[in-house]
């Protein structure tokens, strides 16, 4: 019982911090949508958060992830539990990924796009696809390149069992707000021009691309001040 209360309040003041930023930048409530990552967590804290009524959660290791699901797959959750890949992929990983997930928010090389599409299940809706930016330059972390990054928006957006929705990126940890702001607001212009250009060629899919999932516990506030329209925190 204590663990469930330390849960809902914990779950309860994240949602506080959230809607609190979201004002603060002059945004709606509810415009921003968190997605809890429950990596590390066991099944049975997935559920727990579910009941109270969170419903995506986001993983980054897919065994664990695969194992997780099928506890959770037992009817006890309230409600569906809507899965978001997190995490670098693997060549060999993506058909488990495509036929599990309902979202990819980590997808960086036309390869591994085209990998999800022609695995995705013919009977199952389209695979949300966030295409990860690699905004600070760091040498080790994963995401395209800035100035790649229209022209793999363009292929993907183009792929079947897809469905193109926007960028995510991971910068560099900083405590500096200005930067946390100029790190996300490069996020926001390379979104934008995306968009601009998948309008060139198709106009739903450009309206289809609406997603800035940007922003972590530490650096939530400023991500929102972006734009971020969703916010993962563990």
């Amino acid at each position: 019982m204590n663990g469930n209360h330390a849960l809902r309040q914990s779950y309860g003041q994240v949602l506080q911090r959230i809607d609190g930023a979201c004002r603060s930048a002059g945004r709606p409530s509810g415009s921003v949508r968190l997605l809890a990552v429950s990596k590390g967590f066991p099944a049975a804290r997935v559920q727990e958060l579910a009941a109270l009524g969170q419903t995506a959660f986001g993983e980054n290791y897919l065994q664990e992830a695969l194992d997780k699901m099928d506890a959770c797959g037992d009817g006890r959750s309230p409600a569906p539990i809507e899965w978001h890949f997190i995490g670098p992929i693997q060549s060999n990983k993506t058909r488990a990924i495509a036929t599990r997930f309902d979202w990819v928010h980590s997808v960086d090389r036309e390869k591994v796009a085209r990998r999800l599409s022609e695995q995705r299940p013919g009977g199952m809706a389209p695979l949300e696809i966030c295409l990860q930016v690699n905004v600070s330059g760091e040498a080790s972390k994963s995401g395209v390149e800035p100035g790649e990054l229209v022209a793999l928006a363009l292929a993907v957006a183009g792929l079947p069992r897809l469905r193109l929705r926007g960028l995510m990126a991971i910068p560099e940890p900083t405590e500096d707000p200005e930067l946390q702001r100029a790190r996300f607001a490069a996020l926001a212009q390379l979104h934008a021009r995306a968009r601009a250009a998948l309008a060139t060629l198709d106009l739903e899919a450009a309206q289809r691309f609406d997603t800035l999932s940007m922003g972590m516990s530490a650096d939530l506030a400023a991500a929102i001040a972006e734009g971020a329209t969703i916010v993962r925190v563990g």
